[in-house]
């Protein structure tokens, strides 16, 4: 499993882990029932406190990703379609908020806004 961490970004450690693991799973890199590394292995791995991984690993379970077996491991929870949509939903969201709140500190309208949105989605029909 692939994990790229960065020390000077300002998103948690643990954040940056659980986005690594949701991107591989949605991703289709990590699949249903696929073994994740223990918490310990994965922390000398990527020489990171125990804590921080269980934590993510922690969020990771509650959120539906992954599920731990006691004495077997923590896998890949079989794919909820609607919870990655609305992990998905939430993240554009937060895009489009950052893209008006910089549309209205330069003082460009919506109208302005919509057409960058039709030209990004193919419909321009000018």
């Amino acid at each position: 499993m692939r994990m790229i961490i960065s020390n000077s970004s300002p998103v948690p450690i643990y954040e940056q882990i659980k986005n690594n693991i949701i991107d591989q799973i949605i991703s289709g890199e990590l699949n249903e029932n696929d073994s994740l590394p223990s918490i310990r292995m994965l922390a000398q791995d990527i020489k990171i406190s125990i804590m921080t991984i269980k934590k993510a690993y922690d969020e990771l379970e509650s959120e539906g990703y992954i599920k731990s077996i006691q004495g077997k491991g923590t896998f890949v929870a079989p794919k909820n379609s609607s919870l990655a949509r609305e992990n998905v939903q939430k993240e554009i969201e937060k895009n489009i908020s950052n893209a008006i709140e910089l549309a209205n500190k330069y003082e460009i309208s919506k109208k302005e806004i919509l057409e960058l949105v039709d030209i990004f989605y193919g419909d321009d029909k000018r």
